[in-house]
Formats: C-alpha cells, sequence, structure tokens
C-alpha cells in the first residue's frame, strides 16, 4: 500500500508530471509531450495527491483547474525540481570536470596538445601555466595545474611520468669560443671549464654530468637559476652550460655543439598518480601523439 501520510518521501517524477498537467492544462496534451497514456498520466496525478494528502486538481469541461492545494504546491515543485536538476548538474561537474589546467617549464612546448584538446572538447575550459622547474611537483599536488610537461630529473614521488621523447643535451657556449663551429666534442674537450650550476642537487649533475664517467668532477662555474642571467654568463665567457638542444636558438650571440658518448635528456608528462580526470586522460593521449620531439626554430629572416 502507497504512504499516505504527511511525511511521505515526494517522488520528484510525480511532481514533474504535475508541473505538466498545470502548464499544459488539460490531461491530453500533457500526457502527448510526456510520452505518456492519459489512464497512466490520471493515475500518477492520484498517486500523488495520496502523497499530499489533498486533491490538487479538477476536471472542467474546459480541461483541468488547479485547486486551492495546487496553487500551493505548483511554484515549490517547481523549485523542487530546478533545485534537483542544478544537484545533477554539479554532481556530473564533479565527476566529470570541465576545466584543466596545462603546465609547461622554460623552452618546451605544449601548444599542439593543447589545441587538439580544446578542439576535442570545446566544452572545457583549458588553461596553460608556465612554471618555475623546482615548481612542477608542488603545482601539481596543490592541484594548482592538472599535467605539467617537463624534463627530467623530476622527483617523482605520488607522480604518474611519461616520457614523452629523447632531446639531445649540447653545450653551450659563445659563438667565438675555441670550440664553437666544431661537429661535435667529448666531456674530455672542456674537462677544465666551468659549468653553470644548479641549486637543486640531482639536476645540477645530471645537467654538469658530475660525477664524470671516469669519477672526475665538474668544474664549478656560478650558481645561476634563471635563464637570462644564465645566457648573459655564457656570452660572456665566464662558464659554459650543458642544456637541451633547444635552448641553442635563444641568442644569436650563443651556439651550441653536440656532444658525443652522453646519454640524451627526457621531456615527460606528469600527472598526479591514480589521476582519472577524463580531460587529464585526453590530454595524455594528445601529448603522447603530438608532443613527438622539439619543434623547429622559427626563422626570423
Amino acid at each position: 500500500m502507497p504512504d499516505t501520510s504527511p511525511h511521505a518521501d515526494l517522488d520528484l517524477r510525480l511532481l514533474r508530471y504535475f508541473v505538466a498537467l498545470a502548464e499544459y492544462r488539460t490531461f491530453a496534451r500533457a500526457a502527448e509531450a510526456l510520452h505518456l497514456t492519459q489512464p497512466s498520466l490520471s493515475r500518477q496525478i492520484r498517486r500523488l495527491e495520496q502523497q499530499m494528502g489533498a486533491r490538487l486538481l479538477d476536471r472542467t469541461p474546459q480541461g483541468s483547474r488547479l485547486t486551492a492545494a495546487g496553487e500551493v504546491l505548483l511554484p515549490h515543485a517547481k523549485t523542487l525540481l530546478r533545485s534537483a536538476e542544478r544537484t545533477a548538474a554539479l554532481t556530473r561537474a564533479a565527476a566529470e570536470p570541465t576545466h584543466v589546467t596545462v603546465g609547461y617549464t622554460t623552452n618546451v612546448i605544449v601548444t599542439p596538445a593543447v589545441r587538439a584538446l580544446r578542439q576535442r572538447h570545446p566544452e572545457a575550459e583549458v588553461s596553460t601555466a608556465h612554471l618555475p622547474w623546482q615548481d612542477v611537483r608542488p603545482a601539481l599536488l596543490d592541484h594548482r595545474v592538472d599535467a605539467v610537461v617537463t624534463r627530467l630529473p623530476l622527483q617523482t614521488a605520488k607522480l604518474h611520468v611519461t616520457i614523452l621523447y629523447d632531446e639531445p643535451r649540447v653545450l653551450l657556449v659563445p659563438n667565438d669560443h675555441r670550440l664553437a663551429g666544431r661537429a661535435s666534442v667529448t666531456l674530455d674537450d672542456f674537462a677544465d671549464e666551468p659549468l653553470i650550476r644548479a641549486s637543486d642537487p640531482t639536476r645540477d649533475a645530471f645537467w654538469r654530468i658530475d660525477p664524470r664517467p671516469d669519477g672526475s668532477r665538474a668544474p664549478d662555474g656560478p650558481l645561476v637559476e634563471d635563464l637570462e642571467d644564465k645566457l648573459e654568463l655564457i656570452a660572456s665567457g665566464k662558464a659554459l652550460a650543458i642544456v637541451p638542444g633547444v635552448e641553442g636558438h635563444v641568442r644569436p650571440y650563443l651556439t651550441t655543439v653536440p656532444l658525443r658518448d652522453v646519454e640524451p635528456g627526457h621531456v615527460v608528462l606528469a600527472v598526479r598518480a591514480g589521476e582519472r580526470s577524463p580531460l587529464v586522460t585526453a590530454f595524455h593521449a594528445l601529448a603522447q601523439s603530438l608532443l613527438t620531439g622539439p619543434l623547429p626554430p622559427v626563422d626570423t629572416e
């Protein structure tokens, strides 16, 4: 038996039928709009009246007419239905985020994958954010960004990291340096020249190749974090640097020399471990298919 007490739970489906009937004024038009038969709609309205403990509609030759109780229920029913729809929309939005922020570090290009993500998900808000190298992991764990394209080395605890492509490491020197213009060099060719240092020990060891394969230590150069400062120091002849190949295109007075017998660097995509966002998953796939190597330098002549 249906619960006819005043405290019976309201059925939103019945309220929807009632609102439709109040708007269409006849059972025939309301039933057609709701894709119901008239007898079925009549039974549903009777169920609602039983739940409310009041008659809500009177039938007249001109159609149906709300009773005083029906007039009271109608605005509240509409409010309840709007609230239910908003609740469902917010829940779906939480389950399927409509915003994603892609981070990237210096001289790493994410444009092809970001453009493709925007084209495939026009309903989503896709943002980008440039990050200092040392801020990659904190930004991901703090949810300031959802994915980052960067370079190894990187502390990977609580992250999922995918290698996108290898990138040669090259020696960056001034144009007038004795090694400029060489087809390639080995570590022995500049074993005594100072190399610019980084504050992070892991990053510093990787980019200075310190210690060397023979156990010797790389000569210490100045400690520099800012890219512009690093380039100015190299141009002035105070130190050299081992860098990703793309950094050789950033200044006309600098040049790069390929390194022989040195493992390449790796450009990677980092996301939070266990990340389930559909947008992050989509960007992951696009990054793997579109970010497959450094873009060639732009010819400005």
